[in-house]
């Protein structure tokens, strides 16, 4: 699989690097789990465990949604990928659904569905930012290597540091010491943000908020909504109605209050995502204590837009050098900022 990945590089006219390279060839011996010694003793001592998921941690633009993709896509078993939001979406979804009709809503069930689907899941963009997740997924990940799925996660975060200052963060803690037992961690060094590479300015990226960029942006995008209707839109959520109100046949206007102002998450974003091809965000502010939890939803919106490739316009109160963030979200915003760049760029068209 190397050599198929350097022809990939090649192909893609991607930059060969011997740290990707590494984490490829480990990522290849987790899969065909070739240690010899790890099978006998799992077998001599009943609390060794052999390695079923592998935990792939760097910075931002390294690279690691790239080569995961890429292991994922060349591995010929059952499998499923799912960005984190969207699988805890389905979780919950499920028992929700089956509590309703009166059935088994419990985590052994909703695992053994999935066994009948895969054998292996890739969990894209592992982020837990609220307390409901936090306390479900230690049983629910226990009961997945139990089942003896192998699992392989993206992430920002090292494993000690998941939700790190989060509420009651003493029940989360049992999940950390799952994962460190049954994971292997690799952490992804790249000191370059792939992301940037060739991009040269942020052209549909405007600031400061003035009339001179609200005079721009609003002609670009009568220019690409030119023949289109516009008609609000209308999405049904969970008994929940959220509207568009400047909807074009899959292109729609909004302020940054309306997506991320109002206490709406990842399902409410992955269904606006379902129904637009292109976003303009009005208005987007700095971010700093005061403002955490606008920013937390305007990281998972930027997370679900790049992940199902929608470009975006931006009118913003800073530009990509000097943006601010709350203490907590710091890290994590220096991904969405990098993605700003590129979801903003030419290299994500606009698609009449």
């Amino acid at each position: 699989m190397i050599n198929k990945f350097l022809k990939f590089c090649t192909e893609q006219k991607f930059q060969k690097n011997k740290e990707q390279i590494k984490a490829l060839d480990l990522l290849i011996k987790f899969y065909k789990n070739e240690s010899f010694l790890t099978k006998i003793l799992s077998k001599i001592f009943s609390k060794q465990k052999n390695i079923l998921g592998f935990y792939l941690q760097g910075g931002v633009g390294v690279g690691k949604t790239m080569l995961l993709n890429f292991f994922f896509d060349n591995l010929e078993t059952p499998k499923i990928r799912r960005h984190f939001n969207e699988f805890m979406i389905e979780f919950h979804d499920f028992r929700y659904n089956y509590k309703l009709q009166g059935k088994d809503n419990s985590i052994n069930t909703f695992v053994k569905k999935l066994k009948n689907k895969a054998n292996l899941i890739y969990l894209d963009e592992f982020q837990v930012t609220n307390i409901v997740d936090a306390m479900i997924l230690g049983k629910l990940f226990e009961v997945i290597f139990r089942e003896n799925i192998k699992v392989l996660i993206n992430s920002n975060t090292k494993i000690k540091d998941l939700y790190k200052d989060g509420l009651q963060r003493d029940q989360f803690i049992p999940f950390i010491n799952i994962i460190k037992r049954f994971c292997k961690e690799h952490e992804l060094v790249v000191n370059q943000d792939y992301r940037k590479s060739g991009i040269s300015n942020l052209e549909r990226f405007f600031y400061p908020i003035n009339d001179q960029t609200f005079f721009q942006v609003s002609s670009i995008f009568r220019e690409i909504s030119k023949g289109k209707i516009n008609k609000s839109k209308n999405i049904f959520i969970k008994r929940r109605n959220f509207i568009i109100k400047n909807y074009f046949e899959g292109l729609a206007r909004f302020n940054f209050n309306d997506l991320c102002g109002a206490p709406i998450g990842a399902e409410d974003y992955i269904k606006i995502a379902e129904c637009c091809h292109f976003l303009l965000i009005d208005n987007v502010p700095n971010f700093g204590d005061e403002n955490a939890d606008e920013q937390q939803r305007f990281i998972t919106l930027i997370d679900i837009l790049y992940e199902k490739k929608i470009p975006i316009m931006i009118t913003a109160n800073f530009n990509y050098n000097n943006f601010n963030s709350s203490r907590k979200l710091k890290d994590s915003y220096k991904r969405t900022v990098s993605r700003l760049f590129e979801l903003t760029s030419p290299m994500f068209k606009i698609s009449k």
